[in-house]
């Protein structure tokens, strides 16, 4: 027997300052935040994406700009029931196709709207380290991981690797990977859910509906890899900023402190930013040169992104 297939099209919206990055959600039931996400109509759209930013404006109100296609999801039984497909047939299988979005300025979200902007860390807070390693990883994280993987050496390899314990580096673009080992030994609450049994070990990080942290993972793995070797960091900024503004909101979307002189020369090597000659003097503090980025470089030749040298800093 054939199943029916329906397309979903999701979309990670990021938004980063130079204390947080964000991410906009909405409610797909009583409780807990989704992703915007809504169902391809291939009779009344023309696009994957021209539908993407309709079902967004739709639940959000919000105008996506800077969008890429991110990963296509289709496990079975990792995708729960929505209003936006309750006319599916009951046993249809859901595709979803999902985008990352930038945006340089969280705009406020108009009170109509069931949706809002959140930091991504309370779906993964251990992925923040620009304070020192979060307590919670060896802590908590680290025996429920040894007691999941007792006796099973390729599990204890892989969560030794995933949360840099006994020994291992911190890699942070493994969001991911540290995710997924979360839900496969039960320590997150969608793994339950999807099981539909009782936990007994604790759950980690705010639950989302259906497998949308999955995703969300996905893109933060994406971008925090990305900003390394393509210039996506100034789709988040605003059009005039500081060097001190621009590090800050880097060291928010990797979760790392980052060492400042050897940032800065960086930049210079790289030659991607432009003095402006106007000085930041809002903050009360010694006044600032306010930079550009070099946009017209895009048209000339392949521009990389930025280096975040001496990243650790516990």
């Amino acid at each position: 027997m054939s199943l029916p297939l329906i397309i979903g099209l999701s979309a990670v919206i990021v938004a980063a300052d130079t204390q947080r990055p964000v991410t906009l959600v909405t409610r797909r039931d009583a409780s807990l935040p989704a992703l915007p996400f809504g169902a391809f109509d291939p009779v009344n759209h023309r696009t994957f994406e021209l539908s993407l930013r309709g079902w967004v404006r739709e639940q959000t109100g919000f105008e996506l700009g800077y969008v890429e296609q991110l990963y296509t999801f289709g496990d079975r039984g990792r995708e729960t029931p929505d209003a936006h497909l309750s006319s599916a047939p009951g046993m249809a299988r859901v595709i979803s196709v999902s985008y990352l979005a930038l945006t340089p300025e969280a705009a406020e979200i108009d009170t109509s709207f069931d949706a809002n902007w959140r930091n991504w860390y309370a779906f993964f807070p251990w992925e923040d380290h620009r304070n020192g390693r979060p307590r919670l990883i060896d802590a908590e994280i680290a025996p429920q991981l040894k007691s999941w993987a007792a006796g099973q050496a390729d599990r204890l390899d892989r969560a030794r690797l995933a949360f840099g314990f006994d020994g291992h580096a911190w890699i942070e673009e493994r969001v991911l990977e540290r995710y997924e080992l979360l839900y496969e030994a039960g320590l997150v609450a969608e793994c339950a859910r999807d099981s539909g049994l009782p936990s007994q070990r604790p759950h980690f990080g705010e639950p989302m509906a259906s497998d949308h942290r999955r995703i969300l993972a996905t893109a933060i793995s994406r971008l925090r890899g990305k900003l390394k070797y393509r210039p996506v960091l100034f789709e988040l900024m605003p059009e005039r900023f500081t060097l001190s503004a621009l590090q800050r909101t880097c060291e928010a979307l990797l979760g790392l402190r980052l060492h400042k002189q050897n940032f800065r020369r960086a930049l210079d090597k790289a030659e991607l930013l432009e003095g402006t000659g106007a000085m930041e003097t809002s903050t009360g503090g010694r006044p600032a040169e306010l930079f550009r980025f070099r946009r017209e470089l895009l048209r000339r030749r392949i521009v990389t992104g930025v280096a975040t040298p001496g990243r650790r800093i516990e």
